[in-house]
């Protein structure tokens, strides 16, 4: 979005847990951490958030709901949210990708956009 009130920028690291992984059954577990940073000029409130996950095999999950992690936090200009959560494939590899659903002070709804993000196996790529 163009308009310099509604600015967040979204980030996002990604790790493989193996300890909760089973390959032998096609069942690889990761964990992502996002940090949501307001570049705004508006303090504004994450409501939804919309996910597309996609296996190795082109499978495709889309998640809805309310928050991240149970919350809805209201950030203010400047300032970030971070939280950390998983998703599991039955893929070595695969990506995510999605979006916030934010409202502003003001009132005006905006989307942050979830740039794709790779999640891997160490090793799985080349």
């Amino acid at each position: 979005m163009s308009d310099p009130r509604y600015q967040v920028d979204v980030s996002v690291a990604t790790r493989f847990l193996p300890e909760q992984s089973q390959p032998d059954e096609n069942r690889f577990a990761f964990a992502y951490t996002v940090t949501i940073q307001n570049n705004g000029e508006l303090p504004a409130k994450l409501l939804t958030r919309h996910w597309v996950i996609t296996d190795g095999d082109g499978h495709v999950q889309e998640v809805r709901g309310a928050g991240v992690v149970g919350q809805q936090p209201l950030i203010a200009p400047g300032a970030s949210h971070t939280y950390t959560s998983g998703t599991v494939m039955a893929t070595q590899v695969g990506s995510m990708q999605g979006s916030y659903q934010m409202v502003a002070d003001d009132g005006k709804r905006f989307d942050a956009i979830i740039a794709p993000f790779r999640l891997a196996v160490p090793g799985a790529l080349h």
